[in-house]
């Protein structure tokens, strides 16, 4: 009777110091990690988010950018900070790709962080060089149907969720293409725009202006359904072509260990604020759909994402980077 009692004791004496700590956080300036350079998409919401969250809770939350190895390097740090709620990451999507792309990580997802919530996503998108001849996303099917082989289409790098898609619009088809990895999206645009590759897949959100501009074309985009920011482009699934969504997310993880009442505060504040009209509405200009899941809901999520991309990456056998 004694030892239950003195259980049940360190039990409510740890929901008390979880509380406690939660009412006096923030006290000290917190770290957002961003596990690549500055002026990407993931970059841009940590930092739009990040003072936000400044101006709210009393305390900076400052970006730092700790990037290489595909975002492991930064992901591996994050896993390793202390679980104080002093250091939480913003990742894209390679936080559920890379632990079947690569053949080692420093990083167990399942077991090093808690997800927080997900403050966006921008989908992935089909594009073409304005000058090449299809009109529409059939078109340009039945173009590389009909000359197996001939067409090049680029990606951001292999094993981003563009070049993941890439795969599983191949494999769904059957399709003969050559697929061409660039070193990231900036590269891959410029070989678009000159007509080098005149095919690409990227997410939507890397190219927003020159799409604005005309300079590029989507034809279709890999989400389920159509986004506010552009509703006249099509989806791949109206289209007849199933099972097809592929995004990159920008997603908030706290290292395992962190107080619950500081992760509830974070999935709170963060949730709110991307649904805002103002910060809704810039995160619509960047081409990013706004997020807010529950950290329940933000955990299923991860999980099938990282089951929804090791097939397409077993089924494309694609081999393990470093294998």
């Amino acid at each position: 009777m004694r030892r239950r009692c003195g259980i049940v004791a360190l039990a409510t004496a740890l929901v008390i110091s979880g509380s406690a700590s939660a009412q006096q956080y923030p006290s000290k300036p917190v770290r957002i990690i961003v596990p690549f350079p500055p002026a990407g998409v993931t970059d841009i919401v940590a930092r739009l988010v990040g003072q936000k969250l400044s101006e709210k809770l009393g305390e900076q939350f400052y970006v730092e950018n700790i990037a290489g190895a595909g975002g492991n390097l930064g992901m591996g740090q994050a896993a390793r900070s202390p679980a104080d709620g002093y250091t939480i990451l913003f990742s894209s999507s390679s936080i559920v790709v890379n632990p079947t792309l690569y053949s080692k990580v420093p990083f167990d997802i399942d077991k090093d962080f808690i997800p927080v919530t997900k403050a966006g996503a921008t989908p992935n998108s089909w594009q073409i060089n304005p000058d090449f001849p299809a009109p529409t996303m059939a078109a340009l099917i039945d173009l590389i149907r009909k000359e197996p082989g001939k067409y090049s289409v680029a990606s951001p790098g292999t094993g981003t969720t563009p070049s993941l898609s890439i795969e599983m619009l191949r494999l769904a088809l059957g399709l003969d293409f050559v697929v061409v990895p660039f070193s990231g999206g900036g590269p891959m645009v410029q070989s678009l725009l000159g007509g080098h590759t005149p095919i690409a897949c990227s997410a939507i959100g890397n190219a927003m202006a020159l799409i604005k501009d005309k300079k590029i074309r989507v034809l279709a985009i890999t989400a389920s359904k159509r986004v506010e920011f552009a509703p006249e482009i099509p989806t791949l699934d109206e289209l007849g072509i199933k099972d097809q969504e592929g995004e990159t997310m920008t997603g908030v993880f706290a290292p395992a260990g962190t107080p619950r009442p500081i992760v509830e505060l974070l999935q709170k504040e963060i949730s709110r604020l991307v649904t805002t009209p103002k910060i809704k509405a810039q995160l619509l200009e960047l081409g990013v759909v706004p997020g807010g899941e529950s950290a329940a809901e933000f955990a299923d999520y991860v999980k099938a994402e990282v089951a929804k991309w090791r097939k397409v990456i077993i089924a494309a056998k694609i081999p393990p980077i470093g294998g």
